[in-house]
């Protein structure tokens, strides 16, 4: 298994685990604890430097697993969204894989699609129906 591989499926196990409830529960816990040994400890610079130093590291580190399982949930959705749109008769497979894109590529179609949602405005106005297939 490669580096790659391996560090996916890490971050796989620890998203599914830091998401549940009981990991939600350990981290107040974790603050009740610390708030309570406060008195113990005289609230002294130490006391604060152990929760600071602990939150900023598992944030630090959560930034990065937060960024995989993203980037991996957008990139699914991408290509389930991409086979929707080349099975679908009459759609236009132009529109695959547009987050590749330049921005100026991307406005061109913003354009257009905004366009045929203004026709489409204007014959609900005028009581017609606003459904239709892609031209021909």
């Amino acid at each position: 298994m490669s580096l790659s591989e391996r560090y996916g499926s890490i971050s796989k196990q620890v998203a599914r685990l830091c998401g549940r409830q009981a990991s939600f529960l350990l981290a107040v816990g974790t603050i009740v604890v610390w708030v309570l040994t406060g008195p113990l400890f005289g609230f002294s610079d130490t006391w604060q430097l152990v929760i600071n130093t602990g939150t900023t590291i598992v944030t630090f580190l959560m930034v990065f697993l937060i960024q995989n399982t993203q980037n991996r949930d957008t990139a699914a959705i991408q290509l389930k969204l991409d086979e929707l749109i080349r099975a679908t008769q009459g759609a236009h497979n132009a529109l695959l894989d547009l987050e590749e894109l330049e921005e100026r590529q991307l406005e061109g179609f913003r354009a257009r699609y905004e366009a045929l949602a203004r026709q489409a405005r204007g014959r609900l106005e005028r009581g017609e129906a606003d459904t239709d297939t892609p031209e021909a």
